[in-house]
């Protein structure tokens, strides 16, 4: 499941978006105080500022029998995004993010991630980070890769399931996914989330059936807050051997490759 090539950059990647989550021990000032320090730091690069309550699933307690359902408080989102809405920065008190709608490289992802990273360690000073994550969601396209064939010749057997069988036609699926998580070197984890589905694009449900490829790489336990860069570079270093074991030559050709 892992490949030995040489990571390329594709001019035709399938990314509908990339996203660096960090999670932290709760920090209570940034739920009671709006993060007006926080956004004069980085204000010049992500200037749109919006706010939201989210109030979490009710939590189940009690004992067989006699369960109760207790509702959770609501606790604010805080987005900020680039003047063009492709990048977005979203603090809670668990987390931050940094959240590209428009991929090209891990290296200018990485620098836009800088600003907002640093701006927080130095305004909230987290103690450790429990989670550092890196999302890529590729949504495979036959329209966009100029191909009508089948998704067997295009994405590796073993994420096709019953669907690399040649004698059962493609449209005899309505659904066919497969959902794994495992651990990879260096002690971190990866869940994926590998299938055919709709996506919807501004509330619109695009009617050409994609490959979804659902990479989510992570690394749980306590990570240094100063470790926090390396931990992400680590994870990305195994994204693409990840994902260039999942397509096949054909796909690969499609998404146009070029050497960095």
């Amino acid at each position: 499941m892992f490949s030995s090539k040489e990571r390329v950059i594709y001019r035709n990647n399938q990314l509908g978006e990339v996203i660096c989550q960090l999670r932290f021990p709760e920090i209570l000032r940034i739920s009671a105080d709006p993060p007006a320090a926080f956004q004069e730091e980085i204000r010049d690069v992500y200037p749109q500022y919006t706010a939201r309550r989210e109030t979490p699933a009710p939590r189940i307690s009690g004992t067989p029998g006699k369960l109760v359902l207790e509702n959770q408080p609501s606790s604010p989102n805080y987005q900020f995004a680039s003047e063009d809405n492709l990048w977005r920065v979203n603090l809670t008190s668990k987390f931050i993010s940094l959240a590209c709608g428009k991929y090209t490289c891990w290296e200018d992802f990485a620098s836009r991630l800088d600003k907002p990273l640093a701006a927080f360690i130095k305004t909230y000073h987290p103690a450790y980070f429990e989670r550092v994550g890196l999302r890529y969601l590729n949504f495979l396209s036959r329209a966009s890769l100029g191909t009508d064939a089948p998704w067997r010749d295009l994405v590796s057997a073993c994420y096709l399931g019953p669907m690399a069988e040649e004698d059962v036609g493609a449209n005899a699926f309505s659904q066919c996914n497969l959902d794994t998580e495992l651990a990879i070197r260096a002690g971190c984890r990866v869940k994926i989330h590998a299938g055919t589905g709709f996506v919807k694009k501004a509330d619109k449900q695009d009617p050409e059936q994609k490959f979804i490829f659902d990479m989510d790489l992570f690394m749980p336990g306590k990570v240094p807050v100063n470790y926090s860069a390396g931990a992400l570079a680590t994870l990305h270093s195994q994204a693409f051997p990840i994902f260039r074991d999942a397509i096949t030559e054909l796909t690969h050709n499609a998404m146009e490759p070029k050497d960095l």
